[in-house]
């Protein structure tokens, strides 16, 4: 799979639904700071073979963020099985999705929970695309 879930292949996103965790980017093409990010999100993606990594534009998914409010881009979320770890914004930079990464795989290893209460759930938004 490449770096990045292709939403629109049935089988790519069937392959992110076997990962344990999803990371994934609510963003909008027309942001310059989303599409700056992009790649880097992209190359932090390969450095995590254990999570699938999804680029989900909000305008082409809007159903997907009905439930939310998301003001400012980029907001990453972040779902361990059925559990949520994090939402919210992160500055765009790659090594500190990286270091919060580490931190949430290392504190889920430790002492594994339920997750944030959260409107939005990526497996189940995922799982009519898979076909």
């Amino acid at each position: 799979m490449n770096a990045l879930v292709n939403l629109d292949d049935p089988a790519d996103v069937a392959d992110a639904l076997s990962h344990e965790w999803l990371v994934a980017c609510l963003c909008a093409e027309w942001c310059g700071t989303c599409r700056e990010y992009r790649d880097g999100f992209a190359a932090t993606g390969a450095q995590f073979p254990q999570a699938a990594f999804l680029w989900v534009d909000i305008e082409t998914h809007a159903d997907w963020a009905d439930e939310m409010d998301i003001e400012n881009f980029p907001t990453l979320m972040v779902q361990q099985g059925d559990a949520v770890r994090f939402l919210g914004t992160m500055l765009p930079y790659p090594a500190h999705l990286q270091r919060a990464l580490e931190s949430l795989f290392a504190a889920s290893a430790e002492s594994p929970g339920p997750g944030e209460d959260v409107p939005l759930d990526l497996r189940a938004l995922l799982r009519p695309l898979a076909g």
